[in-house]
C-alpha cells in the first residue's frame, strides 16, 4: 500500500509540475489539479485493496468447511425475494436448492420462504401458478404481500415480525441468485461457531449471459473480483459490508441493530433509502455484531445484466441510494470502517463527474498550460493504476495455468481490457448525468425515470455520440493547442463518437463459433439450476 500511495503522490507532483512549467498557477491550472488529485487517490486506494488482496490468503476462519457429520443446532429460513422476476427459471432455481438440501441433510433444518412484491395482478397469478408446486407443507411457503410498504426491506421485516423468531439464521436470496448447499452448511457452521457474527457475505460469480455485454462482466469479475473481495475482507475485519444477498444473517441480530430509518423530505435525498444493504451492515456493526466477508465464491452465483441499458437502470438506483447515504455517513454510534464503505460507494458515483470535468478542462487547454506531452505521464500513471487490479488478478489466476489454457487467459484478459477501456467514457457520461439528475431531484423510486421532452426520442447512444462531437468541437474552438489537446482527450472522445456501434455490438449475441460456446455455456447454465447447485466445488457453469 505504501508503494501505491507513493506512486500516486508522485503523479500529483509530476502534474503540479507540468502545470507549474508555464508560469505560475492559474485559477483554472488550480481546479484541474485538484481533480486528478481527487481520482489519482480514489483509483490508488482501488488499486492498493486488489492488490493485497491477489498476494494475501484469505483471512482465517471464513469458508472453513465443518467437521464431518457436523449437522446444525438450530433452524435456518431460505428466504426468496421476488419482485415481478419470471417465475419459470425461480421455480427451477427454488427446487433445485430444495434437492441440495435433502441430499446434504438439511432440508430437516431448513424451512424455504418465497416472499413476492410483484404487484401486477395476471404476473402474481402465473407466479403463484410456476410456484404452486413447490409448496410443501412445513417447508416451501409462498407469500405475496398485497402491500409493497418498504420494498425489499419492508418485505424482510414483515416476515422478520411474523416468522422470525423460529429461526436462529436466514439466507437473503434475490430471485436471480444461486448457492450450493453445501456452501450453505460451512456458513452455518461459522455462525454456529462464532456467536458475536451477525452477518457472512458470500463472494459470488456471475452466471454466463447471452450478449457479449454480460460475458465481458462475467469476465471482468472473474479477473478482478477476487482480488478486491479478497482485500475488503482483510481490511475490513468484522465490519464488513453486506450487498443485499447471497448472504446469511443471525435473525435476532438483525432484530436488534432496529429498521431502516426513512430519510426525511422528498425524494430523491428523502424518502426511503434505496442502498438498502450497507446500510443494514453499518446497523449490526453499530449494535456490536460482526459484518464477516467471506470471499471464496465457489456455489454462490449471481446473474448480469444482458444489456448496457439495463445495466444502466439499475445503476441509476444504485447512484441514487449511494448518495443518499451522505445523510447517514454522520449517524451516531457508527464504526469508523462503514463509514469507509459508505463513503467508497458514494464517491464510486462522484468519480464519474469530477473524471469528465478533468477532461473539459484540458479540453479547454489544460494539456497544453500542463506542457504538452509532460501532461501524458502523470494521465498514463493513472490509467496505469485503473489497470493494476485486472494485471495483478491476472498475475495471481494465470500462475497455475499452462500453455494453451494460459494463453488463451491471456488473450481474454487483454480483451476484456480493451472492452472496459471503450466503455469506460461511456458508463462515465451516464453516471455523470445520474449524479446530475439526483442533484437536480429527479427521484428514481426503483426504476430508472423516462427521459424528459426530447431526449425519449433520441435512439440508444445518440446522446453520446452529440456528448463526443461537443468535445471535439470544444478542443478546435477554444484550446490554445488543439493538436496537443486532441491527442489528450481522443481516448474519451473516440469511444464517445462510436457509442452507438458500441453499444449495439455489446448488446448483441456473439455470432459464428462464439455462438456455440454461448449456446453450450446457456446449457450449462440450465444444468446448474437442475442438478448440480449443491457442489461446493462445482466449475462455474
Amino acid at each position: 500500500m505504501a508503494l501505491i500511495a507513493a506512486f500516486a503522490a508522485g503523479l500529483v507532483a509530476a502534474f503540479w509540475h507540468a502545470l507549474a512549467a508555464g508560469g505560475g498557477l492559474d485559477a483554472a491550472d488550480t481546479v484541474l489539479l485538484g481533480l486528478f488529485t481527487v481520482n489519482a487517490l480514489w483509483i490508488a486506494a482501488g488499486a492498493a485493496g486488489a492488490l493485497i488482496g491477489a498476494v494475501i490468503a484469505a483471512p482465517a476462519g471464513t469458508d472453513r468447511p465443518p467437521p464431518p457429520g457436523w449437522t446444525p443446532a438450530a433452524r435456518c429460513a431460505v428466504l426468496w425475494l421476488v419482485c415481478g422476476e419470471a417465475p419459470a427459471p425461480l421455480a427451477r432455481r427454488v427446487a433445485a436448492l430444495q434437492r441440495d438440501l435433502e441430499r446434504n441433510g438439511l432440508a430437516t433444518v431448513c424451512d424455504t420462504y418465497i416472499l413476492s412484491d410483484t404487484a401486477d395482478p395476471a404476473a402474481a397469478w402465473a407466479e403463484r401458478q410456476a410456484l404452486a408446486g413447490q409448496e410443501a407443507p412445513g417447508r416451501v411457503h409462498y407469500r405475496r404481500r398485497v402491500r409493497n410498504t418498504g420494498r425489499k426491506p419492508g418485505n424482510i421485516a414483515d416476515w422478520l415480525t411474523r416468522h422470525g423468531g423460529a429461526y436462529e439464521t436466514m439466507l437473503v436470496m434475490d430471485a436471480d441468485s444461486r448457492i450450493g448447499a453445501r456452501r450453505l452448511r460451512g456458513l452455518l457452521h461459522r455462525m454456529e461457531t462464532a456467536p458475536w457474527l451477525g452477518l457472512i457475505q458470500t463472494g459470488m460469480r456471475l452466471l454466463p449471459g447471452r450478449s457479449r455485454f454480460s460475458a465481458m462482466q462475467r469476465l471482468s469479475a472473474r479477473l478482478c473480483g477476487p482480488g478486491f473481495i479478497n482485500g475488503l475482507a482483510a481490511w475490513a475485519g468484522m465490519a464488513g459490508n453486506f450487498w443485499g444477498h447471497n448472504a446469511l444473517i443471525r435473525t435476532r441480530a438483525l432484530a436488534e441493530a432496529g429498521g431502516l430509518p426513512r430519510l426525511s423530505g422528498a425524494p430523491p435525498f428523502g424518502g426511503p433509502v434505496l442502498s438498502h444493504d450497507f446500510i443494514e451492515a453499518a446497523w449490526l456493526r453499530r449494535a456490536g455484531w460482526g459484518v464477516e466477508i467471506a470471499p471464496d465464491t465457489r456455489a454462490s452465483f449471481e446473474e448480469a445484466p444482458e444489456t448496457f441499458d439495463a445495466f444502466h437502470r439499475r445503476d441509476r438506483r444504485w447512484c441514487q441510494g449511494n448518495l443518499q447515504h451522505l445523510r447517514l455517513i454522520g449517524a451516531a454510534g457508527l464504526h469508523p470502517i462503514s463509514r469507509l464503505h459508505m463513503l467508497s460507494g458514494v464517491q464510486s458515483y462522484l468519480a464519474a463527474p469530477l473524471w469528465l470535468g478533468l477532461v473539459l478542462l484540458l479540453a479547454l487547454g489544460g494539456a497544453g498550460r500542463a506542457g504538452g506531452v509532460a501532461a501524458l505521464w502523470p494521465l498514463g500513471g493513472a490509467l496505469a493504476l485503473l489497470l493494476a487490479p485486472k494485471f495483478a488478478g491476472l498475475a495471481a489466476q494465470g500462475a497455475g495455468l499452462r500453455g494453451w489454457r494460459r494463453r488463451v487467459y491471456l488473450r481474454a484478459a487483454l480483451c476484456e481490457a480493451g472492452l472496459s477501456s471503450l466503455l469506460a467514457p461511456i458508463v462515465m457520461l451516464r453516471q455523470t448525468c445520474a449524479v446530475g439528475a439526483v442533484l437536480l431531484g429527479r427521484d428514481c423510486g426503483w426504476q430508472r425515470p423516462r427521459p424528459p421532452g426530447p431526449a425519449r426520442a433520441l435512439p440508444q447512444g445518440a446522446g453520446e455520440v452529440l456528448a463526443g462531437a461537443g468535445l471535439i468541437a470544444l478542443v478546435a474552438a477554444a484550446s490554445p493547442a488543439p493538436l496537443t489537446d486532441g491527442l489528450v482527450i481522443s481516448p474519451v472522445a473516440l469511444p464517445l463518437l462510436l457509442a452507438r456501434v458500441i453499444i449495439r455490438w455489446m448488446d448483441a449475441a456473439p455470432g459464428s463459433a462464439s455462438a456455440v460456446r454461448s449456446t453450450a455455456a446457456m446449457t450449462r447454465r440450465e444444468r446448474f439450476d437442475t442438478q448440480v447447485a449443491g457442489r461446493r466445488d462445482a466449475p462455474t457453469p
